[in-house]
């Protein structure tokens, strides 16, 4: 106790920062969110963001713990797209109850015992709970109906008896979650759904109502999603055989000064170009192309990232400035002769082409298409047999090769756009590659809608990836605050009463305590952005959910949706729904995202919590076992 009384008797600055940092976030929480303006003093730009990770990343953190928090968020938006929210929202509450139990006496490594035991038993309720995709109620809403041909099989078929061996895997000999803390958050996979392929089951899930069950507010970003994966369908549907939801295959174009309403998804892959590169398109539209794919900048100075300059050698005409225009002449030269040599029509690069390269191929009539994704790349090989390459100066014939076509899609010059021309590029055969158009009058909405669209596609592939679904709308949060209430009773009644308790179980209790409140409030947030609850009407209903709630029927289905979409003008309806009434749409959540976020969130408290630790006590033999070690 004596380390402990040390740690507390100083301010733990990191856990602070954090839950501060958190708080900043809380608008943006949940199916409702708000867009707030971001302003830079020293430029005077500005910026339009409505989501956790734009905010976050427009706000550039250069404090440590702001990098970590940035860091975290970044490894979840890459993976997952969605999930930020909940991510920092639940380190910032997790983050007061850490500090709240440092103010108690309670030593760091009981802490982190107690919080990954609580996280343990979140993780078992979140298993218990799902639903297979083919087991969701159909509960369309008028006028919505499942389309046929677009039943899709998913990746993985996850049953309850095959998730339960998964998350043995997760669990060390004592039954708690291994903590893995890390300074970078790079995990690809989720540790808790199962990513082994099964067998196919014999019915196949219903697209369409999925998609509506995980829209999360943002239904027009979704029926989006449903048409590029009708568009798929329809490429790639042959003899009969079920076609695949392939999310690497999408890409999206944002077209400013059109209206939202303008919106689509089309074939093909739909790109910018200028005015000058427009002409080049129109000489060869409807003709046989020759491709060539570039992995990288198309330009002279450009280093694939395993290359290395030899420690302490250096060009002496790096020196001078005409060496090295001299130098960037001789490059142009040399592609441009191979390019005409191997009579390249159109160039594909997923970085930048220097300006000099592209004016010098809009004059011999070849096309250069910059930033394609690197997705999108490999489609083209494939279906192209065109190998890429790194550098434009490893171009042979055998890297070079036909089946592409380009089209004019839109003449966008009555908008006085600087890219004019939006044209389609697409292969002969049907390799399920689409676009999806976003429009807006706002250019600063554009990102949003970006990101909206692809929030709603990635939690649709992870639904089909994970097989299971939880039930959303705050039913799981309030079956995981149900059973660490449950666990917390159970550890105090073992203190008080039978005495066979120890201090331990009494340090779970406070902890599975604050842990559940971190999961109440993040609930009742959501419930006040949604404009129809005062936080305190919302912590009352939660409160008489939990009360009335039977532990016998232990499902979190079993408890009302306590975010119903739509319902603003009616508040009354959703503190009024029963168990038993079913809305006209059910809401859930992706397993998979929720719980990584939820992992994440806990081990950038542990990281924190320590690091504080570690500058107010130092790190020796008299206190390591008060640490748990990185």
């Amino acid at each position: 106790m004596l380390q402990s009384a040390i740690i507390n008797s100083q301010q733990h600055v990191g856990l602070q920062k954090l839950s501060a940092l958190a708080g900043m976030l809380h608008s943006s929480l949940g199916p409702d969110k708000k867009y707030k303006f971001i302003q830079d003093d020293t430029s005077g730009e500005s910026a339009l963001a409505c989501s956790c990770f734009r905010i976050i990343e427009n706000l550039e953190p250069t404090c440590a713990v702001g990098q970590l928090v940035y860091e975290t968020v970044q490894a979840q938006q890459r993976v997952y797209h969605t999930g930020s929210g909940c991510l920092l929202f639940l380190a910032g509450a997790w983050s007061r109850a850490a500090l709240d139990c440092l103010q108690r006496g309670i030593s760091v490594t009981h802490i982190i015992s107690a919080m990954s035991e609580g996280m343990d038993i979140c993780i078992d309720v979140c298993r218990k709970s799902s639903i297979s995709i083919q087991d969701l109620p159909v509960t369309l809403s008028e006028g919505c109906s499942a389309a046929p041909g677009v039943c899709i099989t998913p990746h993985v078929s996850c049953d309850l008896q095959e998730t339960t061996k998964v998350n043995r895997k997760t669990l060390n000999v004592s039954g708690q979650r291994k903590v893995k803390l890390s300074r970078h958050f790079c995990e690809t996979k989720s540790e808790i759904v199962s990513q082994a392929r099964q067998p196919r089951p014999p019915g196949l899930p219903d697209i369409p109502h999925i998609a509506e069950t995980l829209s999360h507010g943002c239904d027009k970003a979704m029926k989006l999603v449903v048409e590029a994966i009708q568009l798929q369908s329809d490429d790639n549907q042959q003899d009969g055989c079920h076609p695949v939801f392939d999310i690497n295959k999408m890409v999206t174009c944002v077209l400013p000064g059109l209206p939202e309403q303008h919106a689509c998804v089309v074939q093909g892959c739909i790109v910018l170009l200028s005015d000058e590169q427009a002409s080049v398109a129109h000489h060869l539209k409807a003709q046989h192309l020759r491709v060539a794919l570039i992995n990288g900048d198309l330009s002279h100075t450009y280093r694939h990232l395993g290359f290395k300059t030899p420690a302490g050698v250096q060009s002496v005409s790096d020196q001078l400035n005409l060496a090295r225009l001299s130098k960037g002449d001789e490059w142009l030269d040399k592609v441009g002769k191979l390019l005409l040599h191997l009579e390249v029509n159109l160039i594909l690069t997923t970085g930048h082409a220097c300006e000099s390269l592209i004016q010098h191929c809009c004059k011999h009539r070849i096309l250069v298409v910059e930033k394609v994704n690197s997705s999108i790349l490999r489609t083209f090989a494939s279906s192209t047999g065109v190998v890429p390459v790194t550098y434009a100066t490893q171009l042979s014939k055998h890297c070079v090769g036909t089946g592409v076509q380009v089209a004019i899609w839109r003449d966008l010059s009555s908008f006085e756009r600087k890219s004019s021309t939006a044209v389609r590029i697409s292969t002969d055969g049907n390799v399920g590659l689409v676009t999806a158009i976003l429009t807006s009058c706002v250019q600063g909405k554009l990102q949003a809608l970006e990101d909206q669209f692809w929030a709603c596609a990635y939690r649709l592939h992870h639904a089909l990836r994970d097989g299971a679904l939880l039930p959303g709308a705050g039913r799981t949060e309030m079956l995981c605050i149900h059973h660490l209430q449950d666990h917390r009773e159970k550890d105090t009644g073992s203190v008080q009463h039978s005495g066979t308790g120890t201090a331990a179980d009494l340090y779970r209790s406070v902890v599975f305590r604050l842990m559940a409140n971190g999961l109440m409030d993040y609930i009742t947030t959501v419930m006040v952005n949604t404009g129809a609850f005062s936080k305190v009407k919302a912590r009352t209903i939660v409160g008489q959910h939990l009360q009335n709630f039977n532990g016998d029927r232990g499902i979190a289905a079993k408890f009302p949706q306590l975010v119903l979409e739509g319902d603003k003008d009616a508040p009354a309806a959703a503190s009024a729904m029963k168990p038993d009434e079913a809305p006209a749409v059910k809401i859930y959540d992706n397993l998979s995202v929720k719980l990584e976020a939820w992992r994440k969130a806990l081990d950038l408290v542990f990281l924190v919590l320590q690091t504080d630790a570690e500058v107010i006590t130092g790190v020796g033999q008299k206190n390591e076992d008060n640490l748990m070690l990185l």
